[in-house]
């Protein structure tokens, strides 16, 4: 068995890595426990939200498939932040469980070069310091040029319900043991950390009339530029809220619970607290938000967004039926802990390729971070660069200047997050230049570059820009009435006050300009956002260009950072554990301080 890639894990990382290297020409294999589980949504069945539709929007338009599944099994969607400027505007959808796991299943199953092997991998082969392979359980040794590790969190995973704990990857499912401890082994450092999933709701015990009904858009939010033609029925969602009996019975329960007790040592994601964190580090708080979320078309079972827990069975379920609506509710199944290894990501290259081990790549959430979507984007990024060191191209590297998944794999190298990482729009410098809407066209050369996304979709992005810059020539062409007083049309769109479909209705706008505007409204958009904002993407833009030059300050690869006595021990100390690309990437990394940049600029113009 010899294959060019092998993909190990069949999530959402490994999804997208394998999908990405068959279709870049190369012979792939996905090896995964349960081809019926791939992409399993094993916590809440939503793609998307504050940040994270950011990153999924990047993702399709460089060519990956997260969002073409997620729109065809998407049962409500919707554009969250819509009160606040456009850079935050982040789009979700609610899946119907089942059908994405099976969408991406035929996905995959169709994909050309790509074999899937249900089979568990216990140890990788090496020969002079390189992967050459991985060992499975069942079929043996299979050879290949590259490896892609997606582990999730499988690998020496443990999950805790109160006392009762075992091993396992996901609740029913067993964990991987043996790839981790051997990569500790070799030189990779380990550390373990947490997450947790809430109970599962029978929604025929459910009270909705008691629950806040809230509907997703009128108009569906697709993530593909290749959306479905119809879209599948709707779903609302619910909202309701813990009180104060609540909080005393969970409290009530902190004994029991493997949190509080110390059985569990990995460190949880501090955004997205289990309930029994949030009684206790906001105590001064007497209800907490809850989300009653559909799991799927078919089946009447309610994921409770807000609830996370490890507590013991009887005390979820007590606590659960002094919330509003769920006086009478029955759990299909409790909520759980999950406790995994991770190896921290500074231990990559930008490429998500090891930095000690060559051929060998990891992605997901044994880099440290949370997510079906953070997780998405690195498994395409390992991906694509894996396919492409065969193919003997170079590495796909994306900026924080360019994309949120820039942001997030720099952030995983230099700022080494020792709790689960999750994607913020606050996390991305230059975000009123990264917005959600305007993926397609901002990364269009970089998706030339990939090869992932057809001639077609690439020349609608190409007319899609010009219509834009058509739209924002016209509007500063025009000039229109406004309280007496002439005006250009796209000084007018300045004022907060005016919208541009409010311009395009006065009486004197040009009829034909406005008929163009309404045929292509998405580039319309894009037009007045430019025109609103022109001021502050000036700005930005002057800091882009003020990081680029930073960016091309290339660091030597061999460097013993100890021997420079002008840098501050912290910066000697971090920057040769990091090993820092260029300048401006050592100047991100927390204990590097501006008097050692200067030094290493200095250093630079020397010839260093």
């Amino acid at each position: 068995m010899d294959y060019d890639v092998v993909i190990v894990g069949g999530g959402h990382a490994g999804c997208e890595a394998a999908s990405a290297c068959a279709r870049l020409g190369v012979d792939t294999l996905l090896i995964t426990q349960r081809e019926a589980d791939l992409a399993r949504m094993s916590c809440n069945p939503a793609i998307g939200g504050l940040a994270k539709g950011h990153l999924v929007k990047e993702l399709d338009a460089l060519g990956g498939i997260m969002g073409w599944v997620a729109d065809r099994s998407s049962i409500q969607s919707r554009m969250l932040n819509r009160s606040k400027g456009p850079a935050v505007w982040s789009p979700r959808v609610q899946c119907d469980r089942e059908l994405y796991t099976e969408g991406m299943r035929r996905l995959l199953g169709d994909t050309s070069g790509l074999d899937i092997l249900e089979d568990e991998v216990a140890d990788i082969s090496l020969s002079n310091g390189a992967v050459n392979g991985v060992v499975t359980i069942q079929s043996g040794t299979i050879n290949a040029r590259k490896v892609v590790l997606c582990g999730g969190t499988f690998w020496n995973g443990v999950i805790y319900i109160g006392e009762w704990q075992k091993p396992a990857g996901r609740i029913g499912e067993d964990p991987a043991v043996g790839i981790s401890d051997r990569l500790e082994k070799l030189g990779l450092r380990r550390i373990r950390l947490k997450t947790g999933t809430p109970p599962r709701l029978d929604g025929n015990t459910i009270n909705f009339n008691m629950l806040e009904r809230q509907d997703g858009e009128e108009e569906p939010i697709w993530f593909s530029s290749d959306p479905p033609v119809e879209s599948l029925p709707q779903r609302p969602c619910f909202l309701t809220y813990t009180n104060e009996e609540t909080h005393d019975i969970l409290q009530g329960g902190l004994d029991r619970s493997p949190l509080y007790t110390g059985r569990i040592k990995g460190v949880g994601p501090r955004y997205c607290p289990s309930i029994e964190d949030k009684i206790v580090r906001f105590a001064d708080k007497n209800r907490h938000q809850l989300f009653i979320e559909p799991e799927g078309l078919q089946e009447e079972e309610y994921y409770i967004n807000g609830f996370a827990t490890s507590l013991p069975e009887d005390v979820q379920l007590k606590a659960l039926r002094t919330v509003p609506g769920l006086s009478d509710v029955k759990m299909n199944r409790p909520g759980y802990a999950v406790e995994y290894d991770v190896f921290p990501a500074e231990q990559l290259s930008l490429s998500l390729e090891c930095r000690i081990i060559n051929n060998l790549y990891l992605a997901g959430q044994i880099n440290g971070t949370s997510g079906y979507e953070e997780a998405a984007v690195q498994g395409f990024i390992a991906g694509i660069n894996a396919a492409r060191s065969i193919l003997g191209n170079d590495q796909i590297v994306l900026g924080r200047d360019q994309a949120y998944i820039g942001v997030l794999i720099e952030d995983l190298i230099t700022k080494i997050p020792e709790e689960p990482y999750r994607m913020f729009t606050s996390r991305a410098e230059f975000r009123l230049l990264l917005r959600q809407d305007n993926a397609r066209q901002r990364l269009l050369d970089v998706a030339q570059k990939i090869g992932l996304v057809s001639t077609r979709k690439q020349q609608s992005t190409k007319e899609s820009i010009d219509n834009k810059d058509r739209i924002i020539k016209g509007l500063k062409s025009t000039s229109v009435l406004y309280n007496g007083v002439r005006m250009k049309s796209a000084e007018l769109l300045k004022r907060p006050e005016i919208k541009l479909t409010d311009l395009v209705n006065f009486t004197d706008f040009p009829g034909e300009q406005r008929e163009f505007i309404k045929i292509h409204s998405q580039s319309a958009f894009h037009a007045e956002v430019e025109i609103k904002y022109n001021g502050y993407l000036v700005r930005q833009q002057a800091q882009v260009e003020s990081f680029r030059k930073m960016e091309q300050l290339l660091l030597p690869v061999v460097m013993d950072y100890e021997s420079i006595s002008a840098l501050s021990a912290e910066a000697r100390c971090e920057l040769n554990r990091i090993r820092p690309e260029t300048l401006g990437q050592a100047s991100r990394i927390p204990g590097v301080r501006a008097a050692d940049v200067s030094v290493l600029m200095v250093l630079l113009k020397k010839g260093w």
